[in-house]
């Protein structure tokens, strides 16, 4: 098993060699071979220019410094008629853990990802997460983001709407493992969080 499978394995929970046997991802493109094929086809070629947007130009690089080309920006946890709650993704990863996120108990939210792409066409975005508590797993979830072009401006990524449980025994300190991948099991960032569940917002 390569380090991307072992690090996949280990938060997709181990089922990523049955993922990788029954789904084939299409061969990776760069802007200049998609723009290349099909020259003949007027119509289908302004509509890959569209899609590609300022990437069409040239290489977009936002960072010079940074060679990956997905740079995941932040996290945001969002509940309606409350302030995001949002993690920066850019820091020191390992403090992450200090900044707990309170919720409350049933109610329902959804995670945000912002990110920057360059250089190159990013195919198949995925982001998985897995939930712990007291080191046991209680819940995973992974969610295709789909495929970007490079742009200069950040992209984001809302999952749909997910429910907090209810209740004495779900109330407490739950940890997260959080991956952002693509159908090339490149590991574009590994993180993780925390956060607690209580009766209301002020316990």
């Amino acid at each position: 098993m390569t380090e991307k499978e072992e690090v996949l394995a280990e938060v997709e929970g181990g089922d990523t060699e049955e993922t990788s046997l029954s789904y084939r991802p299409p061969p990776e493109k760069t802007i200049e071979q998609i723009l290349e094929a099909d020259r003949e086809d007027e119509s289908l070629q302004k509509y890959k220019e569209m899609l590609l947007g300022e990437a069409k130009e040239g290489k977009v690089i936002v960072d010079p410094s940074d060679e990956r080309k997905v740079i995941v920006k932040r996290l945001a946890l969002c509940v309606q008629d409350r302030p995001d709650m949002e993690l920066d993704l850019t820091s020191d990863l390992t403090q992450l853990k200090k900044q707990v996120f309170v919720i409350k108990e049933g109610i329902s939210y959804k995670i945000r990802i912002d990110f920057i792409v360059q250089r190159e066409i990013v195919h198949g975005l995925k982001y998985v997460q897995k939930t712990c508590r007291m080191g046991v797993p209680v819940d995973k979830m992974t969610h295709m983001v789909g495929s970007y072009p490079p742009k200069t401006e950040l992209q984001s990524y809302t999952t749909p709407v997910e429910d907090a449980p209810t209740g004495m025994v779900s109330r407490g300190s739950y940890t997260v493992h959080s991956l952002f991948t693509d159908d090339d099991k490149n590991v574009h960032l590994k993180w993780e969080w925390c956060f607690d569940i209580r009766k209301d917002w002020k316990d």
